[in-house]
């Protein structure tokens, strides 16, 4: 995600630096005409705004307070949007923190998968400070289709986990309807054909109802093993809001099977793979 923000940014004409822990995607960033940045203390004592993705809350705390940590070099008016998918709490305390050093943040994380990202073709949901929102969103409309407000900080965060339980549930959906019709002897590729084109149809049908008839998920949108992460945050919130969910829960169990069958490593679709097992499939 971070790569593919840098590139769009890069490409608009904005002076771009960036920073990744593997030397890789580092080289990526070059060949996208992204300066490099030695660490991301580097990276702010260049940038007046700093953007964030990460894939973990650890990662997120060492980038901001670590070892060459950007709040070692954090100057009055910087300015860092957050763009990942974390429990609210973990990006509510770094806002504390990095408010006593006169550093702002958004929280803005973003509706899509990687290879949307590489394609512009994301959502960001931003939100904190409309004065921080207004002034970074140009930035930000480098690399996403969409930028929206949705209010004081903390509101992208659960704007983002209420999206993400349709994800785990459309998905799913997806999946078990594909399945119900190959155990009736149609034809897959016919079958997602009509269906996408149908009032059935949705988003992850679209997106992910190609590798799941042709059953491959080696490169994932977004790991089994990852997406984890985000069922435990999404059902943290509903517990928090008192509210039920009841597709979602009993969608989770599908999700830990798929990890516990070892395709953690593959993307969510992978999870028809447990539903062709329990309809007695090969």
């Amino acid at each position: 995600m971070g790569g593919a923000f840098a590139g769009h940014i890069a490409s608009a004409g904005v002076s771009t630096i960036g920073y990744d822990i593997v030397a890789d995607r580092m080289q990526e960033l070059e060949a996208r005409g992204v300066q490099p940045g030695s660490s991301p203390a580097g990276v702010v004592e260049v940038a007046d705004v700093v953007i964030t993705s990460l894939p973990s809350v650890k990662a997120f705390e060492g980038a901001l307070f670590g070892d060459r940590g950007l709040i070692s070099k954090a100057r009055q008016g910087l300015l860092v949007v957050e763009t990942s998918t974390f429990p609210l709490e973990a990006k509510e305390s770094a806002r504390a923190r990095l408010a006593d050093k006169g550093v702002a943040m958004l929280d803005a994380p973003v509706s899509g998968t990687g290879p949307q990202a590489q394609l512009k073709d994301i959502l960001v949901i931003a939100s904190g400070a409309r004065a921080d929102f207004d002034r970074v969103h140009g930035l930000l409309s480098h690399f996403a289709r969409s930028v929206r407000y949705v209010g004081e900080f903390g509101a992208g965060s659960k704007v983002k986990y209420v999206a993400n339980l349709l994800i785990t549930i459309h998905t799913l959906a997806a999946a078990e309807a594909l399945v119900l019709g190959e155990k009736a002897g149609i034809d897959r590729k016919a079958l997602l054909e009509v269906l996408m084109d149908s009032a059935a149809t949705s988003r992850m049908l679209e997106i992910r109802g190609p590798a799941m008839v042709a059953d491959s998920y080696a490169t994932p949108m977004i790991k089994v093993e990852t997406f984890q992460k985000d069922l435990d945050i999404i059902a943290a919130f509903a517990r928090e809001c008192r509210c039920p969910a009841p597709l979602f829960n009993a969608s989770i169990s599908l999700y830990t099977a798929a990890a516990a069958q070892g395709m953690g490593g593959y993307d969510i679709g992978a999870v028809i793979s447990v539903l062709r097992q329990m309809s007695g499939q090969p």
